[in-house]
């Protein structure tokens, strides 16, 4: 025993220090080591144990501590001349993450639409952990915002490990899926008979889109892939059943996740089709945002381009309703017939309001 301390913990504790009190740019000499032994740990530990125990952490690899040399002149014991000897300083922990990467996740679990504000603070706190003393992360100026009156489903992140071990075992799923009413609360769809409605589904994948978690799948009755949003799924189960092989789903054999994420930006199901429309050239950053590069763009004149992109029929069906007075869609016939009955029926509930303004932007009722 070293004070109150076992010995044999020794590099632990100089393990817990560097970790939580150096990087590269506050290292830290086997002295000040030393000295925080003493203060932070009652341990007197002499400067030849320390170096030892600094050079078994080194050459174990795994604690990824990393150091300076510097040359320092020493008389020889028997002849007195001095000699040049390399000497090992500046130890400090190399973290794994850097702090903009680790920023990075912080904001990611800030600003996530579907992780509740307590589980947010419990994440953020052990991601903090990982950090030292000189990580900074103030969330003084910044606001993320929360749906304090809409409840939140606190199974996520069960739900989220429970289908991770049914996808990594090849398992059916069994779980209720639910919907907001009126009182801001999650409610279980219901059937036909107004009954609670179990969904047998068979899970090959999970992504996350616009801050939202999803399970791509395939709902067992069916042969086509399914979407759902993973936080609004409840008491989950996993069942003894295989899955239905990945051959017997429609698209699923050759499905490449990252190119099916960019056709389907809002996440709808359906067919995806190569859609064309006329757009002001404004648009063109709001445009590469909703679809990235998978968009294609040819200059009409000064102030329109034609854009090109192969997107989900539904997705972007609901996307030019957003911007229903800016672009037009001209192909493929079906989606802009199914556009103008959009805009038709939208205009059935204002027919009784009258136009007061009209510019290239917008277009005021009231």
């Amino acid at each position: 025993m070293i004070g109150n301390r076992p010995k044999k913990m020794i590099n632990m504790y100089i393990y817990d220090i560097l970790k939580l009190n150096t990087d590269a740019e506050h290292p830290m000499t086997q002295r000040e080591i030393q000295k925080r032994l003493e203060n932070d740990y009652d341990m007197i530990v002499d400067r030849k144990a320390i170096k030892a125990n600094l050079e078994d952490l080194i050459n174990d690899g795994s604690y990824n501590i990393e150091y300076a040399t510097k040359i320092r002149l020493t008389p020889n014991r028997l002849t007195g001349e001095l000699e040049k000897n390399e000497v090992l300083t500046g130890f400090y922990y190399d973290n794994i993450f850097t702090d903009s990467e680790l920023r990075l996740l912080m904001d990611s679990v800030l600003f996530s639409k579907s992780i509740a504000t307590g589980n947010k603070k419990e994440l953020l706190d052990k991601l903090k952990s990982l950090s030292n003393k000189y990580f900074k992360f103030s969330m003084a100026n910044i606001r993320s915002y929360e749906s304090v009156d809409r409840e939140i489903n606190k199974e996520l992140f069960y739900t989220i490990e429970m289908l991770d071990e049914a996808i990594t075992n090849g398992l059916q799923v069994k779980f209720l899926y639910n919907e907001y009413g009126s009182d801001k609360k999650l409610h279980h769809r219901l059937n036909d008979e107004g009954e609670v409605r179990e969904y047998i589904i068979n899970p090959y994948t999970m992504v996350a889109n616009g801050g939202k978690y999803y399970l791509i799948c395939n709902y067992d009755k069916y042969d086509n892939l399914s979407h759902y949003r993973i936080d609004r799924i409840s008491n989950i189960e996993i069942l003894d059943t295989p899955r239905k092989p990945k051959n017997q789903v429609e698209g699923l054999v050759s499905l490449d996740v990252a190119k099916y994420m960019q056709e389907h930006i809002f996440m709808f199901g359906g067919k995806s089709i190569r859609a064309k429309f006329e757009m002001p050239r404004y648009l063109i950053s709001d445009v590469l945002d909703s679809f990235g590069s998978n968009v294609n763009f040819t200059d009409i004149d000064d102030d329109n381009v034609l854009s090109s992109v192969k997107v989900n029929e539904n997705d972007i069906r609901y996307w030019a309703r957003l911007y229903a007075s800016q672009i037009k869609i001209i192909e493929p016939k079906e989606l802009v017939e199914m556009c103008k009955q959009d805009m038709e029926n939208a205009l059935k509930l204002y027919e009784n309001w009258k136009e007061i303004k009209t510019d290239k932007r917008c277009v005021v009722w009231i």
